[in-house]
């Protein structure tokens, strides 16, 4: 045949697009060339390409080879299209079988001696593929395990080329080479960090259950060794489990970073990037590839800013827009990008530079000009956007009280249970926890709370201690607060200690 074709895909921020992989071979002068926005790492497919099948067995023909890749106006990019350009080309000359052919997608990048290497984002490519109705695939070795978590997908793991090209009936000897395998492995799981290790912190542990049970954005304020750092990492533990869209679109985010997936985790995913972080890491980007940054893989889970007074304000700042629209768009010169951002939000910060400011026996050497430069890295429409803004103090004591420590399973199953109510309350809408609930429907909706309930509310909005966000933020907080408690409606006691939560407002 003079004309071959077959599939790969390409990725575009989380999502991925089906790319038709065509050749076409003419009698000219020999060449090969590739055509169809490709990028630099694309346009060097060629030289290896070249070399693969040559070192496979299978060599090109020594005419004039062209190479599309479909849509020609789709940005393409990366050396995953290596096995798929190799496959058409061969197939132009070679007898292999066109319909099988035409019916997988082969993802990876060939080395100079023909075997196949890994490469990033598989899993989300092998998800692009299904969605277009195309139920075969081909990766490399190493990228097996990953490509199997997608259901309905038949995965070909293949060591090298020659392997491929006898799989869709080419004639050539396959040799027995080793797999090219990932140099990091997996990830140990680490030991789960439970709840009622923290001593003292009542009052904490009970803000981080309700934090958990509505999907809200925690601030801790305290000095060091209050705790901060121990609660926030305890979070994921209490929350439920990622349901199967939510952990494949985690693992589809770690396998665009080039981490190593090899199942879907069912714990919520916890960032906690160092408070030198730039804003392309925290929200992503790259000159040619647009790679996801910390707001993206912390996705589903918790993104967690510790020392949050240390970051660039420019940073903090970075996060307003996706804490309100749950994507982060990424926009260069070259490339776009979107990935989504569902995360929660925990911050913990000192009060000061030396932590000690405001602090019982605590010896402050601070200027007030450093203590308001410091906490001013905080701005406003960041804390506006925070639904529960906790104050720690020391632990005085550093024997557990007489009462029983909360463990994690119990504040798990607590959690579980105010969310199965949240869910009754919510069905037949789009919104999943009360974190997610418009403010407008919270108001004046079916569950809008009555006037009585409502004026303490009223009388913050009134005096300029909240604005009309921190309005529906501490509704929010307080339906958080009845679904722990069970109740079916909104009371006093329930707005009483949303606001407190959020405020420090006493009624």
């Amino acid at each position: 045949m003079s004309v071959a074709r077959t599939w790969a895909v390409s990725l575009v921020g989380a999502e991925g697009e089906v790319v038709e992989v065509e050749a076409d071979l003419s009698n000219q002068q020999p060449d090969f060339r590739i055509i169809g926005l490709a990028d630099k790492a694309l346009g060097e497919a060629v030289q290896r390409v070249h070399n693969a099948c040559v070192n496979s067995g299978t060599a090109l023909p020594r005419r004039r080879l062209t190479v599309n890749l479909s849509p020609a106006s789709l940005p393409k990019q990366g050396s995953g299209f290596d096995v798929a350009i190799a496959l058409a080309s061969l197939a132009t000359e070679n007898g292999m079988d066109a319909a099988s052919l035409a019916a997988t997608v082969h993802l990876g990048e060939l080395g100079l001696d023909g075997r196949l290497r890994p490469v990033p984002g598989v899993l989300p490519a092998v998800v692009a593929a299904r969605r277009a109705g195309l139920r075969r695939v081909v990766v490399p070795h190493a990228n097996g395990a990953e490509a199997a978590l997608v259901e309905g997908m038949e995965v070909l793991a293949a060591v090298n080329l020659a392997q491929v090209v006898s799989w869709h009936g080419g004639e050539v000897e396959v040799p027995d080479d080793d797999p090219v395998e990932l140099s990091d492995e997996a990830p140990a799981r680490e030991d789960a960090l439970d709840l009622a290790d923290v001593i003292g912190q009542r009052d904490a542990v009970d803000a981080l259950i309700v934090a958990a049970a509505g999907g809200h954005h925690l601030l801790m304020c305290g000095p060091p060794g209050a705790g901060k750092t121990m609660l926030a990492r305890r979070l994921p533990g209490i929350l439920p489990e990622l349901d199967d869209r939510a952990a494949l679109a985690s693992a589809s985010i770690r396998s665009l970073s080039g981490a190593r997936v090899v199942e879907l985790s069912r714990t919520p995913p916890f960032e906690a990037p160092h408070h030198s972080a730039s804003v392309a890491a925290l929200v992503g980007g790259g000159s040619r590839v647009v790679r996801p940054g910390a707001i993206a893989r912390a996705s589903e889970g918790v993104l967690f800013l510790d020392e949050a007074g240390e970051f660039p304000a420019s940073v903090l700042d970075a996060l307003r827009q996706p804490l309100e629209t749950g994507t982060i768009a990424i926009h260069r010169a070259g490339a776009q990008a979107e990935y989504p951002a569902r995360f929660q939000l925990v911050l913990a910060t000192n009060p000061c530079p030396c932590g000690n400011y405001g602090i019982r026996g605590g010896d402050c050497a601070c200027p007030p000009a450093a203590i308001r430069r410091y906490l001013g890295r905080l701005s406003g429409p960041l804390l506006d956007r925070m639904d529960i803004e906790l104050t720690l103090a020391r632990v005085s004591v550093a024997q557990r009280g007489t009462a029983p420590a909360t463990s994690t399973a119990d504040a798990r199953e607590r959690v579980a249970e105010a969310r199965a109510r949240a869910a009754h309350r919510l069905r037949g809408t789009a919104w999943r926890v009360n974190a997610d609930v418009p403010g407008m429907w919270l108001r004046e909706g079916p569950v809008a709370p009555e006037p009585i309930v409502r004026r303490p509310l009223d009388a913050a909005l009134n005096r300029g201690a909240l604005t009309l966000r921190g309005f529906d933020r501490v509704l929010r907080v307080a339906w958080s607060l009845a679904d722990i408690d069970g109740a079916g409606r909104l009371g006093a006691d329930h707005i009483g200690r949303a606001l407190y939560l959020k405020k420090g407002i006493a009624l």
